[in-house]
């Protein structure tokens, strides 16, 4: 059976957050397509990844036969995460932008999967190849040739450290111009809006099928 890895960062509940809205979309195909499959909920605004410390940092770079109590505590929490991106067959995470940025929380989570040694600097064959979906909502535009695209902070970090780092097969959703429907000085731009959600909505059931199809072959 399958095992999706579903983690969202948005601060808001699904009915306000245009990320959740989006991902939910993408696991309800995933279901359709694997009914009795596994999903590994992770809510970091809920629950939060805890941040890296100095003893989980450096029980990352020693012998665990040397760790302290505190060292070794630090560490099982950051396995326990590692352990579950590794044994997924494919990642779903909602990487709403803040401030130009990913949330603080899905930053702490990534600082905790990313252990050189295990899941960056070697080849990792559980890690090789594994599909991510990212549903990378933004309030504007910062598409290439927009007047903010120098601002967007989100796609080429997360790039650079899932596809590159961790040697992940990453695409991205993305949903934009969230703001318009808040914000009277976008109003004209809420058409765009709504035709840039839809367009997502229609994208994380594509590619939710696909990526089924492709793990079940």
């Amino acid at each position: 059976m399958a095992t999706l890895l579903h983690v969202d960062s948005s601060l808001f509940p699904e009915n306000s957050s245009s990320s959740r809205a989006v991902t939910a979309a993408f696991r309800r195909t995933w279901h359709e397509h694997h009914p009795e499959g596994t999903v590994v909920y992770r809510d970091l605004a809920t629950s939060p990844a805890p941040h890296l410390t100095a003893e989980s940092h450096t029980a990352g770079q020693t012998d665990p036969s040397t760790h302290s109590p505190v060292q070794a505590a630090a560490f099982a929490r950051r396995i326990t995460l590692i352990d579950e991106l590794e044994n997924a067959d494919a990642v779903l995470i909602g990487a709403p932008m803040y401030n130009y940025s990913i949330p603080s929380t899905l930053k702490a989570w990534l600082d905790n999967v990313v252990l050189v040694g295990r899941t960056a600097g070697v080849e990792n064959p559980k890690l090789k190849g594994t599909p991510v979906t990212v549903v990378a909502s933004r309030g504007g535009s910062y598409a290439p040739g927009t007047p903010r695209e120098g601002y967007e902070y989100v796609q080429n970090y997360l790039t650079a450290v899932l596809a590159d780092a961790l040697a992940l097969d990453v695409r991205f959703i993305v949903p934009e111009l969230t703001m318009a429907v808040h914000n009277p000085a976008m109003a004209e731009l809420i058409p765009l809006f709504e035709a840039s959600r839809q367009r997502a909505l229609d994208d994380a059931a594509s590619m939710a099928k696909a990526i089924a199809h492709h793990i079940a072959a």
